[in-house]
């Protein structure tokens, strides 16, 4: 009997295997996200990379709005590479949109901070970055609070998007 039953497990094992393909759609899931708590660390080479990265955390919100729980939701944005440049109000000049950007996140419930270290190493002072960011002695010990307090560190890497158009070329 348990040889019969071990040969017709594997034999439903084998068909239902049989059915799904390459060209079969994959799934979607849609379970709704519970409360989360992310560490965004911002460490990048250029300015204005920190903007672009900014895409990442409207992504998070919006995910979290439409499939989760955002009530008790928190993000937390650490920077302290050369994105410094483009937060600086000194700055707006060159990189005109990151306020706006700032802002609408700050107005979400997610907080900016910036390493003065990192700040001071490229000629800033604490005052020199917009209002809606909080300056704190160094990134790392900043990093080191909020996973503390549970937050899940997030590495926002910065890599050019390659459309699946531009595969075939």
């Amino acid at each position: 009997m348990l040889r019969f039953l071990s040969v017709l497990a594997f034999g439903l094992m084998f068909a239902v295997s049989a059915q799904a393909g390459p060209e079969d759609p994959s799934k979607f899931d849609d379970t709704p996200y519970a409360a989360q708590k992310a560490l965004y660390d911002f460490n990048f080479a250029k300015p204005g990379q920190g903007k672009s990265a900014l895409g990442y955390i409207r992504n998070h919100l919006r995910a979290l709005k439409e499939f989760g729980d955002t009530p008790g939701s928190h993000i937390v944005i650490v920077a302290h590479g050369n994105e410094l440049h483009a937060f600086s109000r000194h700055n707006r000049e060159a990189y005109p949109e990151v306020y706006e950007a700032l802002k609408e996140l700050t107005d979400q419930g997610v907080s900016i901070f910036i390493c003065r270290n990192a700040a001071r190493g490229r000629g800033y002072d604490s005052d020199d970055f917009y209002d809606v960011i909080t300056v704190v002695p160094a990134a790392v010990s900043e990093i080191t609070k909020w996973q503390n307090q549970g937050y899940s560190y997030m590495y926002a890497g910065f890599f050019p998007r390659i459309l699946r158009e531009e595969l075939a070329k």
